[in-house]
C-alpha cells in the first residue's frame, strides 16, 4: 500500500468531509479512494471513517490519528524537499486568497516581481470578498481586511490603513464643508452596501467619540466604485486610506473634518493552522507583510 498517499487522501478526507472530493482532488474515482482508505484501517486495525449517505466524519481515533498524520506528512515534505534542493530552490504552486478591491488595486502589481524572483513558483490568485475556509479550499495565504478574523488561521498583522473621511473639491464647493461631525448628516454619504447599521457612522478625536446618522442615495458593495464615484463628486465617504492616498495626494480628493477618524482597518495575512508550510509560502508571507507595509495609506505594523 501506498502509505505516504492513504495518508494524504486521508487528512484530506477529513477536511474536505467528503471521499468524491478527495478523488476530485486526485484525479481519480471514489472507489479508489475508498479502497485506499478501507486499506489504511485494515492495516492499523481502527476504524477512523464514519461513512454514511449523507456525511463522513472522523471516529474518536480518527481525529487523533489525524493530528498524528499532519505531522507524519510534514515531516515527509520536509524530506522531500531536502532531498530535492528545495530548501533553497523554490518550487510549486501557491494559492493566494484575497478581497476583491484590495486584489486588483494593490495587490495584483505586488506578484510580478516576487514571479520574476522564484522563476519555479507558480502564483494563483483568486479575488473572492468572502471568508474563505483555508484548509478545504486548498488556499495557502489569505489577505483579509478588518478584525474579524477565523479562529483556526495563523493570522500576522502586515499593517493597518487609517480611516478618513474625504470627499472631492467639487462636491464640497457645491455642497459645503462640514464643520462638525453632525452636519454629515445633511450630506450625501457614500457607503459599501450590506453592512449591518452602515447608516450610523463613528468617528474619534482623541478621547472624543460622536455617532452621526447619515444619509445617502447610493450603496456599492465595491471598493473602487466607492473610490471612483467620490472622486466624481457623489458625496463624502469614510475610506482606509490604501484605497485613496493617491487621489489625496494629487488634489482628486480632500480631507474632510481632518481631526476626526474612523477606526483604522488592519490587513492581516492568513496561513491555514498546519505545522508544515512549504517553502514558497513562507517566502510569499515575508515579502507580502514586506511590501504592504511599503504601500501608500499604511502605517507598518
Amino acid at each position: 500500500m501506498d502509505t505516504i498517499r492513504s495518508l494524504r487522501c486521508f487528512v484530506r478526507a477529513v477536511e474536505l468531509g467528503s471521499l468524491s472530493a478527495v478523488a476530485r482532488e486526485e484525479g481519480t474515482t471514489q472507489p479508489t479512494i475508498s479502497k485506499l482508505m478501507a486499506g489504511l484501517e485494515r492495516d492499523l486495525g481502527v476504524r477512523l471513517l464514519e461513512r454514511s449517505t449523507t456525511s463522513l466524519q472522523p471516529t474518536p481515533q480518527g481525529r487523533r490519528f489525524y493530528q498524528r498524520a499532519l505531522a507524519v506528512l510534514a515531516e515527509y515534505q520536509d524530506a522531500v524537499a531536502e532531498a530535492r534542493g528545495q530548501t533553497e530552490t523554490p518550487a510549486g504552486l501557491i494559492r493566494l486568497n484575497a478581497p476583491a478591491a484590495f486584489g486588483q488595486f494593490r495587490l495584483n502589481g505586488l506578484l510580478a516581481p516576487f514571479l520574476a524572483q522564484y522563476p519555479q513558483v507558480d502564483i494563483e490568485l483568486i479575488l473572492d470578498d468572502r471568508m474563505v475556509d483555508l484548509v478545504k479550499e486548498g488556499v495557502d495565504i489569505a489577505v483579509r481586511q478588518g478584525r474579524q478574523l477565523p479562529p483556526d488561521a495563523i493570522a500576522r498583522l502586515a499593517g493597518t490603513s487609517p480611516r478618513q473621511l474625504v470627499a472631492a473639491p467639487s462636491y464640497l464647493k457645491a455642497r459645503g464643508k462640514p464643520k462638525q461631525p453632525q452636519d454629515l448628516a445633511r450630506h450625501d454619504y457614500i457607503r459599501f452596501a450590506w453592512l449591518v447599521d452602515a447608516d450610523l457612522l463613528t468617528l474619534h478625536n482623541g478621547e472624543r467619540t460622536e455617532t452621526v446618522q447619515t444619509r445617502g442615495r447610493y450603496r456599492v458593495n465595491h471598493a473602487l466604485a466607492i473610490r471612483e464615484s467620490l472622486a466624481a463628486g457623489g458625496g463624502i465617504g469614510l475610506c482606509p486610506l490604501w484605497l485613496v492616498q493617491d487621489l489625496l495626494n494629487d488634489g482628486a480628493l480632500v480631507r474632510v473634518l481632518p481631526a476626526w477618524h474612523g477606526q483604522p482597518q488592519p490587513l492581516h495575512l492568513l496561513s491555514p493552522s498546519r505545522r508544515y508550510q512549504p517553502l514558497r509560502a513562507r517566502l510569499l508571507l515575508d515579502y507580502l507583510a514586506a511590501q504592504i507595509a511599503l504601500l501608500p495609506g499604511y502605517n507598518a505594523s
